[in-house]
């Protein structure tokens, strides 16, 4: 056989799909345990993922093997960007119809709080520095690295992440990625119980927050009334088309500061506008709305696996008690402040402000359940407000820290 056949081999595909169909349906019936109210949702998924990784990453990475060989992340890499394609995608449908009448009303609210959030983590940030080197940490250049790894980690940013990674010396790589993989598994969980207390905590009437967000209009766009030509029965097509459009849009890079809004942010934003217009001449290339909950659901699923397995293998190798300190202080802080902000300044209605805030914080797996507990898909158009500002806040903070504290 071929390499190629080797690397997907029946067997190794087989066990690999076997292990995620799994996990899934474990983690929905955790995610589905509830306690005064609380669950953890979708986000069960990621529980089970990572201790999936903590025990049974080897045999699944044996499975995987071509010689010396192992090519199981290159498998769950593909797992985790197929899900967030799918998720982002179907997010940015879903928002489009009312995410430009969202922004022109909160433009400036959506600014703000994108860079205070991160402005907040990165604060958290230097606060930890210092902390740290009052505690005794002598190599000034690693421990930043490890610290900027941890901000990503906590504000689950792949771009800060990679941003920091390309910035450090070569010998600090691994701190970075040591930082990053301790503080995700907080930065999905703590965002992912947030906006599912907050609401109880305040005694908020769901009923009338949804209708507070279904008054904000879409931007006064004339509806076509002709009839429009469906190029498949499901939108299936023009979900394929915002993909492809979305993920070349994201490799593009702006020279001077090295970045790019990656596949996620492409993704995303291409997916607003075709919402948005919903057609191109008589052509629709607005998806059916069961296809995109169905997508959204699948993608934020198949996400949290193939980042939940490999982060469980290498938290367990990584773990440090200071660290994972380190890594609550980013993610707890920056959600607070945001929220009063949101709440006390800028005077955002409560499902507004979650959605902000998930989008400020980056956080995908957030977004989920806050659309599950909300009752309503519209707070997707204050993630898909927030959510530009805060990616390319992120990047610049990263970048900042480690050319200053080093």
């Amino acid at each position: 056989m071929t390499l190629i056949e080797n690397m997907l081999s029946v067997n190794g595909v087989a066990f690999l799909m076997f292990c995620i169909f799994a996990i899934a349906a474990l983690g929905y019936g955790l995610g589905r345990i509830t306690i005064k109210g609380v669950n953890l949702g979708t986000a069960g998924v990621f529980i089970v993922a990572l201790l999936f990784g903590c025990f049974f990453f080897e045999p699944l990475k044996a499975e995987l093997m071509v010689g010396e060989v192992a090519y199981v992340d290159n498998a769950l890499k593909i797992i985790e960007t197929f899900g967030l394609i799918l998720f982002v995608t179907a997010v940015g449908f879903i928002a489009g119809p009312k995410f430009f009448g969202n922004l022109k009303k909160n433009f400036k609210s959506y600014i703000l709080l994108g860079l205070v959030i991160i402005v907040a983590g990165g604060l958290s940030a230097i606060g930890c520095i210092y902390l740290g080197r009052a505690l005794g940490e002598t190599n000034y250049a690693e421990f930043t690295a490890m610290i900027v790894g941890l901000l990503s980690g906590s504000l689950t940013s792949t771009p800060a992440f990679s941003a920091a990674k390309d910035t450090v010396l070569p010998e600090y790589v691994n701190a970075v990625s040591v930082g990053h993989g301790i503080a995700y598994i907080f930065g999905v969980i703590g965002v992912v119980l947030f906006v599912q207390l907050v609401p109880k905590f305040m005694k908020a009437n769901m009923e009338e927050e949804r209708a507070k967000i279904a008054q904000i209009d879409d931007g006064s766009k004339k509806a076509y009334t002709g009839k429009l030509i469906d190029l498949d029965d499901f939108g299936f097509a023009a979900f394929a088309f915002a993909a492809i459009l979305g993920t070349l849009v994201g490799k593009f890079v702006v020279p001077v500061i090295d970045f790019s809004l990656t596949t996620t942010g492409g993704c995303l934003m291409v997916a607003l506008v075709l919402g948005h217009f919903g057609r191109i001449g008589k052509i629709s290339i607005m998806p059916k709305e069961q296809t995109l909950k169905i997508f959204r659901e699948l993608g934020l699923m198949l996400f949290l696996i193939g980042a939940g397995i490999p982060g469980g293998a290498e938290f367990v190798a990584m773990f440090d008690v200071m660290y994972f300190v380190y890594g609550v202080i980013m993610t707890i802080v920056p959600m607070i402040i945001g929220f009063f902000i949101a709440k006390y300044v800028v005077k955002l209605s409560l499902l507004n402000n979650l959605g902000s805030i998930t989008g400020g914080m980056t956080s995908t797996p957030a977004l989920g359940t806050l659309i599950s507990t909300a009752g309503t898909e519209e707070v997707a158009a204050a993630y898909a407000a927030t959510y530009p500002i805060a990616l390319i806040a992120v990047v610049l903070v990263s970048q900042f820290l480690i050319r200053f504290f080093s």
